[in-house]
């Protein structure tokens, strides 16, 4: 934004000062007068011949001579006093301002790693620089997350595009070949795709918060997802559990659907070759409610579990089956329950396989 030329602050400040001290001198100067001077006869009086001769009695107006030049120096010198000092203090005072708006200059050319960290006790400069040190963290930290999810979401996109141009060549090579095959396999690659850039679209849709909330309960939700999924569950051998009570919060209906079908789904397709099991658990606390999803399957780490919710992140036996995914499901997961203000728990099960928690606001009882 383009403004025109103004006075700096710290000529506005060292201006302020001296005429305060001007104000103050002049001040000082009025009640001399109004206190003393006015008392001061300005006619000479007669003197008691009795009296000790040992001077002659002042009148106003020898006072105002003598007092009028030096209240003018003294003013003259407040006013030097208080450009100089006023100057001064000015500079040393706002000098915290500048290292910011340094540091502000620094970030707008793309370096996000300067910190101010400006010394001495706490006062409002320095909440000021701490506060942009703490926003220059936070986004130095999200813009690294962007760049890689960038990276990450070209390179996922690119290899079904590459796929796909491998089999149009190799069917444009070989006009004998079976068409169907390849249109089965194009059409995989292509739905592969899509689920991708679904994935990738409801990550920014639940990002920016831009829903509307309304009242959701998440047992509800987590019976439409088991009965969703509960074909590729018979299909791979995994058996449901289900239990809890209602789970009444605030949040948006699709967001949260695709929440609990991401974590339902994630504990179908990573359990056990056979006879798994899928445990599923609402219930109600004094102030949250509680999402509980854990499966059966390989013994995880800490570790391990912590690394799940990032994005694009995918074990072995993902990528080698027919039910690979994207890489983001639990990062969905993730990003749609902060998105609710909620927290996630990811904890690894001592026989193998995986608890994860989710924790959300409860919606006010008896609220419309």
């Amino acid at each position: 934004m383009d403004r025109r030329p103004g006075v700096s602050v710290r000529l506005k400040l060292t201006l302020s000062y001296a005429g305060f001290l001007m104000i103050a001198g002049v001040l000082l100067l009025g009640a001399v007068w109004v206190f003393l001077l006015r008392y001061v006869p300005d006619r000479a009086m007669l003197k008691n011949p009795d009296d000790r001769p040992d001077g002659v009695f002042p009148i106003r107006s020898v006072l105002l001579d003598v007092f009028a030049p030096r209240a003018a120096a003294v003013l003259v010198f407040l006013l030097f006093f208080g450009l100089l000092g006023g100057w001064i203090l000015a500079g040393r005072m706002l000098a915290p301002l500048t290292r910011i708006a340094d540091a502000t200059r620094t970030a707008t050319k793309g370096s996000l790693s300067h910190r101010i960290r400006l010394p001495g006790r706490k006062d409002e400069f320095r909440e000021l620089a701490d506060a942009f040190d703490a926003m220059l963290a936070r986004l130095e930290a999200h813009v690294a997350e962007q760049q890689r999810f960038a990276a990450n979401a070209s390179h996922e996109l690119r290899t079904p595009l590459a796929v796909s141009k491998a089999l149009l060549d190799v069917a444009r090579a070989d006009p004998d070949q079976d068409a169907g095959e390849v249109i089965d396999r194009l059409h995989a690659v292509n739905t592969r795709a899509i689920d991708l850039t679904e994935a990738l679209l409801l990550l920014s849709h639940a990002d920016q918060r831009s829903f509307t909330r309304e009242h959701v309960d998440l047992s509800l939700l987590a019976e439409e997802a088991i009965e969703t999924l509960l074909p590729l569950a018979e299909k791979r051998g995994v058996t449901f559990e289900t239990s809890g009570d209602i789970t009444p919060t605030l949040g948006s209906h699709a967001l949260l659907l695709q929440l609990t079908t991401n974590l339902v789904h994630n504990a179908i397709v990573h359990n056990l070759p056979e006879q798994g099991t899928v445990w599923v658990d609402t219930g109600a606390r004094l102030d949250t409610v509680v999402l509980t999803v854990e499966n059966t399957g390989e013994k995880l780490t800490p570790q391990q579990a912590s690394t799940l919710t990032e994005r694009f992140q995918r074990g072995t036996e993902r990528v080698h089956t027919d039910h690979a995914g994207v890489g983001l499901g639990l990062a969905i997961v993730k990003t749609i329950t902060h998105a609710h203000d909620g927290t996630l728990t990811l904890t690894p099960r001592p026989d193998g396989g995986i608890r994860i928690t989710v924790e959300l606001p409860a919606a006010a009882s008896g609220a419309g």
